[in-house]
């Protein structure tokens, strides 16, 4: 089995049965024990440890859950703050605390952006301490939505698929990846998702590990595949380039030696964990 990705686990007890308790849930923001999360620039703030920080609770809009049975909350903050700065924070962020910095994240992110009901056009008001929003006029009932994305490796003789887009740093290449469409099952958007990027067709596509990514709210659901033949047509619009890597190569790039073919993803990148599990098969 792969290893657990960066985002992955529960964080807290999220306390579900809870939430449907308006009476439960006032009693806990009158807990002393209660503490709320403290943001810095758009971001939950972490230490130099790389601990998220906490202080007395004093806004209760969104209920995290339990830990060690002590309430735990966030403010629900509109973004500030430069876009890059979400990078740097996970550079420095503990994996013990990443579970719960993508759970604040993400929910705080969805209310910001869904603050009005998709069924009628009234603002909704927040319900279940957070965790869905209601319609005061259509009474319907909103979640948090979650937009999966795969993320994949294509191998062939031994070799990976791997590409570059513009953003990247120099030298960075990656996994390809790309959302599931509707009516799509994960196979067929790995599939579709090669084929469309970089013209190779592939079979024996497989799951391996998924991940969360809070920027806004993703679920990355990484996979592999086997592609028929090696020729690539590189869909420019969607990457810089595309090339296939040897396993010396993807071992020299992961271990950072000097000279090495690329930059791989970041430590919390589902697809570094892709490539870990892939060279150590």
């Amino acid at each position: 089995m792969p290893p657990d990705s960066f985002f992955a686990g529960p964080g807290l007890d999220r306390a579900d049965a809870l939430r449907g308790q308006p009476e439960a849930l006032a009693r806990l923001q009158e807990d002393p024990r209660a503490l709320e999360l403290v943001w810095s620039e758009g971001l939950p703030a972490i230490d130099e440890a790389g601990h998220l920080q906490w202080q007395p609770l004093t806004t209760p809009d969104l209920f995290l859950g339990l830990a060690d049975g002590s309430p735990r909350y966030s403010p629900a903050l509109p973004f500030e703050g430069d876009a890059r700065a979400r990078f740097n924070a996970l550079a420095h962020l503990s994996a013990a605390d990443a579970p719960l910095f993508a759970a604040a994240l993400s929910l705080s992110s969805w209310h910001r952006r869904h603050r009005f009901c998709a069924n009628c056009g009234q603002e909704s008001v927040v319900v279940r301490g957070g965790w869905s929003r209601q319609c005061p006029d259509c009474h319907a009932e909103h979640y948090p939505r979650v937009d999966p994305v795969v993320i994949m490796l294509a191998e062939h003789d031994d070799r990976l698929l791997l590409g570059r887009q513009p953003q990247y740093p120099p030298g960075r290449y990656s996994a390809l990846a790309g959302f599931l469409e509707v009516g799509e099952t994960i196979e067929a958007a790995v599939a579709r998702e090669l084929f469309e990027e970089a013209g190779v067709r592939v079979a024996d596509v497989r799951y391996l590990a998924s991940q969360p990514w809070p920027f806004p709210s993703s679920l990355m659901i990484g996979c592999t595949a086997r592609a028929e033949d090696d020729r690539l047509t590189v869909d420019t619009t969607e990457l810089e380039d595309a090339r296939w890597f040897t396993r010396g190569e993807v071992a020299a790039a992961l271990a950072g030696e000097d000279g090495a073919s690329f930059i791989p993803p970041p430590h919390f990148a589902i697809a570094r964990t892709l490539l870990e599990h892939w060279l150590s098969a």
